[in-house]
């Protein structure tokens, strides 16, 4: 009984630790998603305001519009920056949780084998939870 005891109690400090990882690996991804919209939608409105500026020419002088041309050129390279590393987020991200996935698919088969081994070494009576002895 002590020993049966002893394995549910590091079981549940096991899942414990494995539910705090999840937890917080969720909350990271769920930062960097924010920061990625808030990057994609900057970029978006940058590269859109140099479009709307590059269309109106205003009857300005030549040396004035060359070097609003430079600077619209140059916010629009930044916002194509800004979108290509928000592109590498997002497929960073997918990678991220597709692993995530595959890790709590690989720990829930560990966790029904260790059920079935407790299980095995329990007498064979026939448990539904862990839980159930408590």
């Amino acid at each position: 009984r002590a020993q049966r005891n002893f394995y549910i109690a590091g079981f549940a400090l096991f899942l414990f630790m494995v539910i705090k990882k999840l937890v917080s690996l969720i909350s990271a991804n769920a930062g960097l998603q924010v920061a990625k919209e808030a990057a994609i939608k900057q970029a978006e409105s940058a590269s859109k305001a140099a479009e709307s500026l590059m269309t109106t020419t205003p009857a300005v002088d030549e040396s004035t519009h060359t070097a609003d041309i430079k600077d619209l050129t140059e916010a629009l390279e930044k916002a194509k920056k800004e979108a290509v590393t928000a592109k590498k987020d997002v497929a960073s991200m997918k990678s991220q949780s597709e692993s995530l996935a595959k890790e709590y698919v690989c720990l829930m088969e560990e966790k029904d084998r260790l059920e079935r081994k407790v299980n095995i070494m329990g007498g064979g009576e026939k448990k539904t939870s862990v839980w159930s002895f408590l």
